[in-house]
């Protein structure tokens, strides 16, 4: 008689997001929430300011998450994330993770400053950017998360953006919080355990998680995973954690990097761009990953 083979499952079973979400089809920012949530479990509060995620849980009083939600306005995240987790201690509520749960726009610009506020004050929170590199929800306008070269609507084939994307993983290790990390919807083992950790960490906890998007991105919906994996793999988005600014540690190492093209010619936001100036982007990733794998010891 022969045995039958059976599945290892390496993620939670449990699913805390249904499928009547508001998300475009291959939305990165659904899975990162879903893959967020299997490591967070049920007793999570989030804080949504304005950002595409505003939109996709779905319209009063429905909605597609089976997690406590408050809405906030634009610039709060971090801010509303403080003062939920104050109120619930105050009735004795120890146990909820509190979560800031907010796009690039409304992290790496709008809500920079209420971040760096709970951060520098180390409030006990988790803080996690879902990031499409650009302003998704409102029209695809350019963020200061907007790579070199990418076309948004704001930044037209003609006028690319011509500034490279701000680092926002430097700005919140000069704070010296307990805990950050990146990951990618490309990676979920990674991303659930770097969960699991932040929800075990006292303090402000800071998460960014690359998501990309379809529309915004002009590529393919059957894509989305390939480019969260892409970026990982062509040293664009290095995986890594960090404690305290210090003790840097790449998660997962790419022995031979693929080459940048591979994931730029999947989008259409980089499709006018000349030779040079995707030698120029490779020369810039090239550069970047040097200092993270010197930073992080290889």
């Amino acid at each position: 008689m022969k045995k039958e083979k059976t599945m290892k499952l390496t993620l939670p079973v449990e699913e805390y997001m249904g499928p009547g979400h508001l998300a475009c089809q291959g939305c990165g920012a659904t899975l990162a929430m879903r893959y967020v949530l299997k490591g967070l479990g049920p007793k999570t509060a989030l804080c949504i300011p304005a950002c595409c995620w505003a939109v996709i849980d779905g319209p009063f009083p429905y909605s597609c998450l089976e997690v406590s939600i408050f809405h906030c306005a634009f610039e709060t995240a971090a801010s509303s994330a403080s003062g939920l987790k104050a109120g619930l201690e105050m009735v004795g509520d120890k146990e909820t993770t509190v979560v800031g749960w907010a796009g690039d726009g409304g992290t790496f610009d709008i809500g920079l400053q209420a971040l760096s506020g709970a951060a520098e004050r180390n409030e006990d929170i988790l803080y996690v950017c879902y990031d499409n590199e650009a302003y998704m929800n409102t029209g695809i306008q350019r963020s200061s998360a907007t790579p070199y070269g990418a076309w948004t609507t704001t930044t037209p084939v003609k006028h690319f953006k011509n500034r490279p994307k701000k680092d926002i993983n430097a700005i919140m290790a000069a704070h010296r919080i307990p805990y950050q990390a990146t990951a990618s919807i490309g990676y979920p083992e990674d991303l659930v355990k770097k969960v699991k950790k932040a929800k075990e960490t006292k303090g402000t906890r800071f998460l960014h998680i690359y998501s990309p998007c379809p529309a915004g991105w002009k590529s393919r919906p059957e894509d989305t995973v390939k480019l969260g994996r892409l970026a990982v793999q062509t040293g664009l988005f290095p995986l890594f954690e960090m404690e305290y600014g210090e003790n840097c540690k790449l998660s997962i190492k790419v022995k031979e990097r693929k080459p940048l093209a591979d994931y730029v010619k999947l989008q259409g936001r980089f499709r006018h761009l000349s030779a040079e100036e995707l030698k120029l982007m490779q020369e810039e990733v090239d550069a970047r990953w040097a200092r993270i794998v010197a930073q992080c010891g290889g």
